[in-house]
């Protein structure tokens, strides 16, 4: 008895250590040229600037193949215990909530900053990890295969961190959604864990975001060269993005007196609370900071998606 009680006292850490892991959240997208190749898309203005966007909520409403795709590649992943957010939910819950727009704008001047529609529903879903998915159809008499590629993308920042390809075998079956399962299925076990370790290493060494900071031009004379007891506020910031990031990591890439720019800021996987952190949330730490005597700065935060956020002042 006092050996089986030894044996899991040995063990218990490492199964505690284990259990304690939390598995990345996940939300399967069509790619961009998936979208483009087939009609789905829609021009956004930018600033001024024409963009092209995949429309999702177009290619959900009119592609019933798609919607079988994404369930079935989401069952995949549900195998294998990572959390899944529904794009086709997601989108419904964004256009329920009319507060959810692209136009943010200051309550005294009017000045404006427009978010990406992309960015919108990303930072909505708040998934950790885009499943990007594209495939096509190959057609050799009455058999069909599919052709497949799947990149597993951090949705703060666009990179890639994971990524599988390749073509299924011939089959009868003229279910697309299945032999995209039974393609996919042949790498799933590598692709899932190059998703698993990224995760980790984004708990252990913080989520990369940016954050930029600018003065509203309304005439008060602030700007990032004012003076608080003989401190340039750039210093200021300097010093609470020291305190705050993890292992005091982050890159200054832009300084002048309206801006300043901060690239590759690693803040802290979850709040203290347990809930996920985004850079909006976390530039929110410095907004409070800055709010408090002796700066006394009013100012307001812009989310750009889950990994930049801007934080704007001089007014709320």
């Amino acid at each position: 008895m006092k050996r089986f009680f030894l044996v899991c006292a040995l063990f218990l850490p490492s199964l505690i250590t284990v259990a304690q892991v939390k598995q990345p959240t996940l939300m399967v997208e069509p790619s961009d040229v998936w979208c483009t190749t087939n009609g789905y898309i829609t021009e956004y203005d930018n600033q001024g600037v024409k963009q092209i966007l995949p429309n999702y909520r177009l290619a959900l409403q009119s592609d019933p193949i798609l919607v079988g795709a994404i369930t079935r590649l989401g069952m995949l992943m549900k195998d294998r215990g990572f959390p899944l957010k529904d794009l086709e939910a997601v989108m419904k819950s964004i256009e329920r909530n009319q507060a959810e727009n692209n136009l943010i704008t200051s309550k005294s001047s009017g000045a404006s900053i427009l978010e990406n529609p992309i960015d919108v529903l990303r930072r909505t879903a708040r998934a950790d990890i885009i499943l990007s998915l594209t495939w096509s159809v190959n057609t050799l008499g009455p058999k069909k295969s599919v052709t497949y590629s799947l990149r597993g993308l951090d949705a703060y920042t666009g990179v890639q961190i994971a990524g599988a390809q390749g073509t299924g075998t011939q089959s009868n079956s003229s279910e697309v959604p299945v032999l995209l399962e039974e393609a996919i299925s042949v790498n799933m076990e590598r692709f899932a864990e190059q998703l698993q370790s990224y995760f980790e290493d984004l708990g252990n060494y913080g989520r990369e975001v940016s954050i930029d900071i600018r003065v509203f031009d309304n005439g008060s004379g602030l700007d990032l060269e004012s003076e608080f007891d003989g401190t340039e506020l750039s210093e200021i910031i300097d010093n609470w993005m020291y305190e705050n990031t993890v292992g005091h990591t982050f890159n200054k890439s832009d300084a002048t007196e309206a801006h300043a720019g901060y690239e590759q800021v690693r803040i802290p996987l979850y709040r203290q609370n347990g809930m996920g952190m985004d850079a909006e949330y976390f530039v929110k730490g410095l907004q409070k900071h800055l709010k408090a005597a002796p700066y006394n700065i009013a100012s307001k935060v812009s989310a750009r998606g889950l990994g930049h956020a801007v934080l704007i002042l001089g007014e709320k």
